[in-house]
């Protein structure tokens, strides 16, 4: 690597005024060089996108990002240098686009060598369902801004534009982390600062996040699965049915370094990931972020970053522990206790084996032999969202701690402040989608709760897609012949669904 390094900063969602950035650039050039690194501050590169308008996509943004390359970096970029990425929030999805589309799949070497997500909204964000009017007034995230309806779009849970994105990264192969393609990197926080906090958008304290992007949903290390319905027989009762909903396929993305970051926020100058870090080399409260990004820059080869993966793994596992408890002291009140437990987040998409997309479906989570809702876990459930554009999706999110099973955990004083959780120990879904009867109808259907089905679909600070295709059943009489012979009756808009079913 050469010691003269470029490095693009690229901004969140709505943002106006390149001072999002803080004093981290500034601040970089000097930890930088105390490690060996080069980076002139004329080597820093301030990216600024529109976002707040409402025509403008995600995708457009990276299309606008491939030109700025290539002609605004040309001049940095000869003899074979490459640039460093350092995205916040919404930053990370734009590049990822641009990369996927550009570069995934490419022979050549890509201009960019590192790709360093802080809080990225890889998975969208919860609060995107909010409304435009209603998010604009949230300081977490957009200082007053009105955001963009497009991005906003890709931004909300389930959308198609983050499904495809995220899909494409978990079936890949892992080969495109490699030396000449890129080394992808995710730091992120689990604190809510509370001088943020919106007492009508409790989003914004949601534990499992930094106030604006969840945890699990920043997290790359993801998960695709495929559930399919079995093909409809008669029964013993001579009943047509399908009532095993079975694993079609399970995929695993590949292993992304990632990291939980101490004490930080999505945004602010108190503790945001980006916006507090301070240009002093007094600030020690930045060191942590600023140790990580430097780790992550000096990552050349493959067995260097399997390693800082798995540091960054038992980091991670550190700052959780850390901060499992947050206790709020109050002058002449009790205490307030806050329980950071690990967090998963599943989004489902149901559509049927013809590919049509299906709205009315009942979703149940069991558990237990029995395979009943009720033997879920107290306090398990967190947050379901359905896809305001794409409504045969669902997004859950869930205390995987309380589902897996937590120990007892006791405050300073010896105080027990949550007692032990069992756990669930094993999950299984059932799912009744309309119409039910007719010429054209679905059967319900069901996987039993198993710890293999719980063990597959969630994982700490992760996100799993789950695709569930259901089986579209279609009567003979939707089409009829008739010979000329036969006296038929000149209207047949009485005609009856009738049992017989198209194979």
């Amino acid at each position: 690597m050469s010691n003269k390094l470029v490095v693009v900063f690229v901004h969140g969602w709505s943002v106006t005024n390149l001072d999002t950035y803080g004093e981290l650039p500034a601040r970089l050039s000097v930890a930088a060089k105390a490690v060996g690194i080069d980076i002139q501050l004329e080597e820093i590169y301030l990216g600024r996108y529109i976002s707040f308008h409402d025509e403008i996509r995600v995708g457009d943004i990276s299309r606008a990002f491939s030109t700025a390359v290539e002609e605004q970096l040309a001049g940095s970029l000869k003899d074979g240098r490459r640039f460093v990425c350092i995205t916040h929030s919404t930053g990370g999805p734009v590049i990822r686009d641009w990369w996927t589309n550009n570069y995934a799949n490419a022979q050549s070497v890509c201009p960019m060598s590192h790709l360093i997500m802080l809080a990225p909204a890889n998975f969208g964000s919860s609060l995107a369902q909010l409304g435009k009017s209603r998010i604009s007034r949230l300081k977490s995230w957009f200082g007053g801004v009105e955001p963009g309806q497009g991005v906003l779009d890709w931004l909300e849970l389930g959308s198609s534009e983050s499904w495809q994105l995220n899909s494409a990264w978990i079936h890949s192969d892992g080969s495109q982390i490699n030396p000449d393609n890129v080394f992808p990197f995710v730091l992120t926080g689990q604190t809510i600062d509370r001088m943020f906090y919106d007492n009508l958008n409790t989003y914004t304290g949601e534990l499992g996040s930094d106030g604006v992007v969840r945890v699990a949903a920043a997290n790359l290390n993801s998960c695709h699965i495929k559930l399919e319905q079995e093909t409809p027989k008669v029964n013993a009762k001579g009943v047509l049915a399908a009532k095993e909903l079975g694993i079609g396929s399970v995929k695993q993305a590949p292993n992304t370094a990632f990291r939980i970051i101490s004490g930080k926020a999505h945004s602010g100058k108190s503790i945001g990931i980006m916006g507090s870090v301070k240009k002093s080399t007094d600030d020690s409260a930045s060191q942590e972020t600023l140790t990580a990004i430097l780790a992550c820059i000096q990552v050349q080869n493959l067995a260097q970053y399997a390693l800082l993966s798995q540091q960054f793994q038992a980091e991670t596992a550190v700052v959780q522990s850390q901060e499992q408890l947050e206790v709020e002291t109050k002058l002449f009140r009790s205490d307030t206790y806050f329980i950071h437990d690990r967090f998963s987040m599943v989004v489902f998409r149901v559509f049927d084996d013809k590919g049509y997309p299906i709205y009315d479906f009942d979703l149940l989570l069991t558990a237990g032999a029995k395979a009943d809702p009720n033997h879920l876990p107290e306090g398990f459930f967190v947050d379901r969202q359905r896809n305001q554009r794409n409504a045969n999706t669902l997004t859950y999110y869930f205390n995987f701690d309380i589902m897996a099973g937590a120990p007892e955990i006791k405050d300073a004083k010896g105080n027990t402040v949550r007692a032990a959780k069992p756990g669930a120990q094993m999950l299984g879904f059932k799912i009744t989608a309309r119409p039910t009867s007719g010429f054209v109808y679905y059967l319900p259907c069901e996987i039993k709760a198993t710890p293999a089905m719980l063990q597959a679909a969630l994982h700490p600070n992760s996100t799993t897609l789950i695709d569930i295709c259901l089986r579209r059943i279609v009567t003979k009489n939707v089409f009829r012949t008739d010979k000329l012979t036969t006296p038929v009756k000149s209207s047949f808009k009485d005609t009856k669904p009738g049992d017989g079913v198209v194979p």
